[in-house]
């Protein structure tokens, strides 16, 4: 009787046990992998400089409740090409497990390193078209980093000063005129030029300004993508919108680099307008927390086109590695998934990166974007007024070694307009025919 008394005791310990393991499995599905107690290294290769920062406190958080997870974050971007710099590092044989891709053309690039994240549970919850950009065949190969918009960056209290409604710029015959009063009022306001055109980096120029005359052009990313021939319809409106940046720009522009523009000149108030997207937000912080609670985004308006609108979208994907071992790929689906669904992962989403998540489940309102750059987008979203951002499906290299290169070159007086155009177009469809 003892002997059976013990052996019942064993088995309902043993039940007992196995029940225990079995709820905690259950309720870390998401995370199953990385509770093993095999280590497992992760290696990001990233381009948001941003977030850099934050993104290492994040990743430690992460490797506090994941204590056999490493995980080295190697940050790429700013003034750096990171398209070429991935190259380059996938060429050196150290390969990352995760990095980033920009839309279509990148998904095709890299079609043979990426893995199928249709699994991973916050794929399910990305917002409408949010995936599209990394969708072939049916499978999902990126997570959206976040919605992003751009625009010109004006600073609220300059305008006022110079009785100019923001409000009434929607079109580029208003933004025309604001910008010659405001330079009339140069020494009043105390600044130094109207803008500050980042001439130096070739994705302001060569990738986001042309886009806004390409938006209209392709209407999508897709659209792009498999277009053999760009034919710059809004040429003119396009010229006269950069032309404008250039002479009410802070000279010499080729030599304006994206930190001068953003920190030395805008963030202290030596100029009024800069072209740059919500991303600068947290260097204008930095600097000077007054003006980040006092500035907002005017349109990009290009003649002939939807003058009154900004570029709203997703700037990058994360991917991961199909190289690497079906240990170390899933270890990385459970951290991307954990950065956008846990509580922790949230908070550091909105609160230290400033992200406009494209995914369902931040409803609550402290969840809500608070910045006024983040605001703006939002407002500019629900009311209709965002074109897309189709450089992500153009020829790899076109925007930023292409484009970018000519513009300066018009800058400087070494090519004419037309010049600029022939080449974009000739080079386009080279690029189409490889």
């Amino acid at each position: 009787m003892k002997k059976l008394l013990i052996y019942v005791l064993s088995i309902m310990a043993i039940l007992s046990i196995t029940a225990c393991g079995g709820n905690q499995n259950s309720s870390n599905t998401s995370n199953s992998s990385s509770k093993d107690s095999e280590p497992v290294t992760i290696d990001i290769y990233q381009f948001k400089v941003e977030i850099a920062e934050a993104f290492e406190e994040l990743a430690n958080e992460y490797m506090k409740e994941n204590p056999n997870v490493t995980i080295n974050i190697e940050t790429v971007g700013g003034g750096a090409d990171y398209g070429a710099s991935l190259r380059a590092k996938m060429a050196s044989g150290n390969e990352p497990t995760i990095f980033n891709v920009g839309g279509p053309q990148d998904v095709y690039d890299w079609k043979d390193k990426l893995v199928d994240l249709s699994d991973v549970p916050v794929v399910k919850e990305a917002f409408d078209g949010a995936t599209a950009g990394v969708t072939m065949d049916g499978k999902v190969y990126g997570i959206p980093f976040t919605q992003e918009g751009y625009g010109f960056i004006y600073n609220k209290a300059l305008f006022t000063k110079a009785g100019i409604d923001p409000k009434t710029i929607t079109s580029f015959a208003k933004l025309e005129e604001a910008v010659k009063t405001l330079d009339s009022k140069k020494s009043e306001l105390g600044i130094e030029s109207v803008f500050a055109l980042a001439g130096k980096e070739t994705w302001v120029t060569g990738l986001h300004f042309t886009n806004v005359a390409l938006s209209p052009e392709f209407e999508n990313v897709f659209n792009a993508f498999n277009s053999k021939t760009v034919a710059f319809k809004y040429s003119e409106g396009m010229q006269k919108l950069f032309d404008l940046q250039v002479k009410y720009g802070k000279t010499p522009v080729n030599s304006v680099d994206y930190s001068t523009q953003v920190e030395k000149l805008f963030s202290l108030q030596k100029v009024a307008i800069i072209q740059q997207g919500n991303w600068t937000m947290g260097a204008i912080k930095g600097i000077d927390e007054e003006l980040a609670n006092n500035i907002g985004f005017l349109p990009m308006p290009i003649i002939g086109a939807k003058e009154d609108s900004i570029p709203v979208g997703i700037p990058m994907y994360w991917t991961v590695n199909k190289t690497k071992d079906e240990k170390t790929q899933k270890a990385a689906k459970d951290f991307l998934n954990w950065i956008y669904t846990s509580e922790k992962g949230k908070d550091y989403v909105i609160n230290k990166f400033g992200f406009i998540p494209p995914f369902k489940g931040y409803e609550a309102e402290n969840l809500q974007p608070k910045d006024a750059l983040a605001k703006d987008i939002m407002d500019y979203s629900k009311n209709g007024k965002t074109i897309q951002w189709v450089f992500m499906g153009y020829p790899s290299g076109w925007g930023m070694e292409k484009m970018g290169v000519d513009l300066q070159k018009y800058v400087d007086g070494k090519l004419t307009w037309n010049q600029v155009m022939e080449n974009g177009k000739k080079s386009w469809e080279e690029a189409r025919k490889k």
